[in-house]
């Protein structure tokens, strides 16, 4: 099997704090310098499997470098630089307490929830008669955390946060149009610098982070009554519960054979191309760990 990187302990000069999310880790350093470093770690149904996928941080990490340079003209954001293709450096922000999900489809979390007869979710009417992956009128915004009372920050108010969030997803569209793509859900977070600037903060765009359908054969499909073809991470979620596996107390991760690793990965790498429109480019991974620690040491060596 490949090399994969699946858990990282690096210390690099000012470090203050170290924080590890389920797939990323990130090392904070002084001068408000964040490092993110994008594992090989793969998380279902809130767990993380037993092994990495070869190339999925860097795609990952990838994927969300281009998007945020193809939108930083909308709102500017937190990433400064890339030197190595599984870690992003930028600025470190105080994170907004909400997560702007943004709907352009009946699908996923919301398709559940209008199954069970419900019309609302998170304050946002859904209209009748409609049925999974039917594309609404207008997206929606569902936020799905809401700042503690009496946090309101005054430099940012729910239209501004709103306003940005309906940007981005025009543009999210606009950019998968041209790759042949629906995109049909996917999440923002924004924050604020230590200048008090708005910055998009976090990965956007990502088969991690977003829900994809192929566009062509979409309306044929719809009025079937079919599933949509779909681009995201959620073959894996389907082969989990074909295991027996939703996450649950009382069941285990189904063996993952190498083959089955291997093929993963290789899905990775399609949706990579289907989402950038390029080809990907293996980076070396013996000694991946070495690796990103002299990439990582020679970019701060410039700045200090």
């Amino acid at each position: 099997m490949a090399e994969t990187i699946m858990t990282t302990n690096f210390k690099f000069p000012n470090q203050i704090d170290l924080y590890k999310g389920k797939v990323r880790e990130v090392y904070y350093l002084e001068d408000d310098i964040l490092i993110m470093i994008a594992t090989d770690r793969l998380s279902a149904f809130d767990v993380v499997m037993p092994k990495g996928i070869p190339y999925k941080g860097q795609i990952l990490n990838q994927i969300a470098t281009k998007m945020m340079s193809d939108t930083s003209d909308i709102v500017p954001n937190w990433l400064v630089a890339t030197p190595d293709p599984n870690v992003a450096i930028g600025q470190a922000c105080e994170p907004f307490k909400v997560e702007m999900v943004i709907r352009g489809y009946l699908s996923g979390h919301a398709a559940r929830e209008y199954k069970l007869g419900k019309r609302t979710l998170c304050g946002v009417e859904m209209p009748d008669g409609m049925i999974e992956n039917d594309r609404f009128n207008e997206p929606l915004i569902t936020p799905a955390t809401k700042a503690e009372e009496g946090n309101h920050d005054e430099d940012i108010s729910r239209e501004d946060i709103e306003n940005y969030t309906r940007a981005l997803f025009k543009r999210g569209t606009e950019i998968a149009k041209q790759r042949g793509l629906l995109l049909v859900d996917t999440k923002y977070e924004f924050g604020k610098n230590k200048e008090g600037e708005i910055l998009l903060i976090d990965e956007i765009h990502t088969p991690d982070s977003s829900r994809y359908f192929y566009a062509d054969g979409y309306e044929e499909r719809q009025g079937r009554g079919e599933p949509q073809k779909q681009l995201s991470k959620e073959f894996v979620r389907q082969w989990l519960i074909q295991n027996g596996f939703q996450g649950l107390e009382g069941q285990r991760v189904p063996f993952m054979s190498d083959d089955y690793i291997t093929t993963v990965s290789e899905r990775y790498i399609e949706l990579y191309e289907n989402i950038t429109g390029e080809t990907f480019v293996k980076a070396e991974i013996a000694n991946i760990q070495q690796r990103i620690e002299n990439n990582v040491l020679s970019y701060l060596s410039d700045l200090i």
